[in-house]
């Protein structure tokens, strides 16, 4: 049965186009690409289930679209870089099915060029056809906040590049029907780049607070009350708060081998963002020590494992490091997550506590890695014998702070 929408690739970026299509009645199916992680709730995708939404992984359904939309992962590869793979399955399993007059659109975060470098030859050479004269080419940036309930896609703009004018415009048209607002950039390499200085932004400024906790910490200056003062600045700041380390599907590239120049401040900002954990074990040490224990054999709780609250994603979570580097001290690791109902490391299973306050109780050293909203903290800060918040979310002098 025809479809108006095909989206390739039902992960983080994926799940919440087609949820969003079905929501503004488009008629939409869904193909999967690798194993899929969205952010989605069991309530939620039974009511696209319900709105006609047909996910599946039969390719033949592809050469009955209108639009597609390809929202494949690119994870890291062995050597730091953007693994394409997902996209070029993707493309490929497409282009053997492309009609003419299909708008095909790549959301997946990629660097500048790649839409016409890499997915543009795929597509052409499977299918015959030829970009911006049998079909159209563009690249819209996934801007996906999972969780967020307060920045829906209808409220979000839309940034839009094509391989020529028509595709925009084409682009433009399937957006329109999703979003109050669509954003036409000048080409290609500009929506990519848009995308590629968002990723960036979130990284550097995360960045620049995790250096200032750590300064804070030896200066005995609470960070936390400086940024609470300094977000009431009207003009010219915008707060972001430490934490862990930083992580997500959105991947920071200071563009190392694509460019005579790499982005160093995004390089500097990726080494102090990789260094968060290793500074939470050391914290964690540290604070153990000068309660009269040692970190080898002693029991440490961690609360809340996945990436971002709320959610049950562990994409980059910089609890599994934490726990890694923990063990590695001696110490016994179990965890809580209302999310999380299994959880391995290093190919072994971390104990997972029933309770949080019990479990609290009885651990050396509690350290508060996510701030679900399920988490009584207020309870937590006076049941955990010892606590290190790493999220600044426990009551002033309730714990000690990262």
């Amino acid at each position: 049965m025809p479809a108006d929408l095909a989206v390739i690739g039902l992960g983080p970026y994926g799940l919440p186009l087609a949820q969003a299509a079905v929501a503004a009645g488009i008629s939409t199916i869904g193909y999967a690409t690798g194993p899929e992680t969205g952010s989605l709730s069991p309530a939620e995708l039974r009511r696209m289930h319900s709105g006609g939404f047909r996910p599946g992984t039969d390719p033949a359904q592809l050469g009955r679209v209108r639009t597609a939309v390809i929202c494949a992962p690119t994870p890291r590869d062995a050597d730091g870089g953007l693994d394409l793979g997902q996209v070029e399955a993707a493309a490929r399993a497409l282009a053997e099915r492309l009609r003419p007059h299909t708008t095909v659109i790549l959301e997946s975060p990629v660097l500048p060029g790649t839409t016409e470098d890499f997915l543009r030859p795929l597509l052409e050479k499977g299918s015959g056809l030829r970009a911006g004269r049998d079909f159209h080419l563009a690249y819209s940036p996934s801007r996906v906040d999972p969780g967020n309930r307060d920045h829906t896609p209808a409220g979000t703009p839309k940034v839009i590049g094509g391989l020529t004018p028509a595709c925009t415009e084409s682009a433009a048209a399937f957006y329109g029907r999703l979003t109050d607002k669509v954003v036409r950039a000048r080409g290609l390499r500009e929506a990519e780049t848009v995308q590629l200085l968002e990723t960036n932004f979130r990284h550097v400024n995360i960045a620049l607070v995790n250096e200032m906790a750590v300064l804070c910490h030896e200066l005995g200056v609470d960070l936390w009350d400086v940024i609470r003062c300094a977000e009431t600045k009207p003009f010219g700041f915008q707060a972001f708060r430490p934490g862990p380390g930083v992580g997500g599907h959105g991947v920071p590239q200071d563009l190392t081998g694509h460019a005579t120049r790499t982005l160093r401040m995004v390089e500097l900002a990726q080494q102090v963002n990789s260094r968060m954990p290793r500074y939470v074990v050391q914290r964690a040490a540290t604070l153990l020590n000068e309660h009269g224990k040692s970190a080898r054999g002693a029991r440490v709780l961690l609360l809340g494992v996945t990436y971002k609250p709320d959610l049950a994603d562990l994409q980059g979570t910089p609890a599994r490091e934490i726990a890694v580097r923990l063990m590695e001290l001696g110490a016994s690791v179990s965890y809580h997550d209302p999310y999380v109902a299994s959880w391995t490391v290093l190919d072994r299973p971390v104990p997972r506590a029933d309770s949080f306050y019990e479990a609290a109780a009885e651990a050396d050293l509690t350290i508060l890695l996510q701030q679900h909203r399920t988490y009584d903290l207020q309870g937590l800060s006076v049941k955990a014998q010892l606590l290190l918040d790493t999220r600044g979310a426990t009551p002033t002098g309730a714990a000690h702070r990262l």
